[in-house]
This record gives structure tokens, sequence and C-alpha cells, in this order.
């Protein structure tokens, strides 16, 4: 087990790994239903966040979904 150097919107993070997104997400404390995940420029559907596993230099944007009225 070792740590992964990732970046996540642009910002630099060290997560415990392995890892996967679904991982990533809990560790960040964000509801996966909430935000639509970017890895490495591709975006991942939902169903498949706990499948893709997270490697070193990885690229992560999260874009997260704003409720309005």
């Amino acid at each position: 087990m070792s740590d992964l150097h990732l970046q996540v919107n642009g910002d630099p993070r060290t997560v415990p790994g392995p890892a996967t997104l679904l991982d990533l997400l809990g560790h960040l404390g964000i509801d996966p239903r909430m935000v639509v995940v970017e890895l490495n420029r591709e975006i991942v559907r939902r169903p498949r966040l706990g499948e893709v596993s997270l490697g070193e230099g990885d690229q992560i944007e999260l874009v997260h979904f704003v409720g309005g009225g």
C-alpha cells in the first residue's frame, strides 16, 4: 500500500492507494450522485466509479451539480 499523488481540479492531492475513483470521492467526502467525474480528460460514468483504478499522476476533474430555483 502506497500513497498516490494526483491532481484534483488542478490541486495536488495525496490519497492512500490502491484506490478507485469511488474511493477518492469517499476520501474527499463527496457524494458520487452530485458530481460528474473526468479522469485524464475522459468522463467516467457513475456505474464505473468503483471499477476504475487510479494511477500515479492521474488528473481528475470533479464538476458539482448546483441546484437552483
